[in-house]
């Protein structure tokens, strides 16, 4: 969704949309410290790092690229053998099948409802709530288009170039009006610390963040996204979700897990190191200092 609180200069932008990804191949440090500052209005400091979205960019450019384990478990199908290797593999959302092309899908052996995700990228997804209705011509054409594309290259987020592009279809686990609330949650070198739950997926989508005590955290709300009208509920098996959480991110300075809750049985739904790219802004500014404070980058830093 376009960002309401990004101020475009339009004329700029297609001036220099022709050189993009010139600037990318010849300096992808000045190309992100330059995109960190056109969305965040912020001078990002790579030298001395203190913001959260600072330290991200950071981990971003330096860090998760020659990490071969943040590749696997950005991958959607290489993270499910880690989260089997870590003892959670009855959270592992049904697979119904990996496929290295949309041809090769036979969807008469599917049932009605399923998901589809492509294992090397953020967001190409198709939700199937009736199989029926799908325009096969269509979808292939998108799903083509996806495993062609080197989303890391793309978005200078490196660590998904290495991962093979190959199509998961996962059973559908929603109801047949919601799709489940999500838990995001937030781990800062093994210790979770906030997380944002999302609510009223392709219907009325919300996102209320709070902090891992369940103390509203609405200056880290982000994007201009919106939070519900009423208090959540924190779920009863709270303390489950975020042991698991801290157990998947022990070995990475920071990752976003995110997990489904389905009627008090949870879900694993994916492993996210650079959420947004990095490139946040956050409702009350202070707040991306508070969380540079729990990021501790210091072994990395050149």
């Amino acid at each position: 969704m376009p960002n309401p609180n990004l101020k475009e200069n339009k004329f700029k932008r297609a001036l220099v949309a022709p050189w993009r990804n010139v600037v990318k191949a010849i300096s992808p440090t000045w190309y992100v410290k330059y995109q960190y500052k056109y969305i965040t209005h912020h001078k990002c400091n790579l030298k001395n790092p203190v913001r959260y979205t600072e330290k991200l960019q950071y981990l971003r450019l330096f860090v998760y690229p020659k990490n071969k384990e943040v590749s696997r478990c950005a991958g959607r199908v290489g993270v499910r053998d880690y989260v089997k290797e870590q003892g959670y593999g009855n959270r592992l959302i049904p697979c119904l099948g990996v496929f290295d092309r949309f041809e090769d899908i036979d969807f008469s052996k599917l049932p009605d409802r399923f998901v589809m995700k492509c294992s090397h990228a953020s967001g190409f997804n198709m939700i199937v709530k009736d199989k029926a209705k799908i325009d096969m011509a269509e979808a292939k054409k998108k799903f083509d288009k996806w495993l062609s594309t080197d989303y890391g290259k793309m978005t200078l987020e490196r660590h998904y170039s290495p991962i093979k592009p190959q199509i998961i279809i996962e059973k559908f686990i929603g109801d047949d009006e919601h799709l489940p609330t999500e838990y995001k949650i937030h781990v800062f070198n093994g210790k979770a610390r906030s997380l944002y739950v999302v609510t009223g997926r392709g219907v009325d989508i919300r996102y209320n963040n709070y902090y891992i005590d369940w103390i509203p955290f609405d200056g880290s709300q982000f994007n201009g996204w919106k939070k519900t009208d009423y208090p959540l509920k924190k779920p009863e098996n709270f303390s489950e979700l975020v042991k698991m959480a801290e157990k998947l991110a022990a070995p990475y300075p920071f990752v976003r897990v995110d997990l489904y809750d389905v009627d008090g049985t949870v879900y694993f739904s994916e492993m996210t190191f650079t959420p947004a790219k990095g490139t946040l802004i956050l409702d009350d500014d202070k707040c991306d200092f508070e969380m540079g404070e729990w990021l501790d980058i210091s072994q990395y830093m050149k």
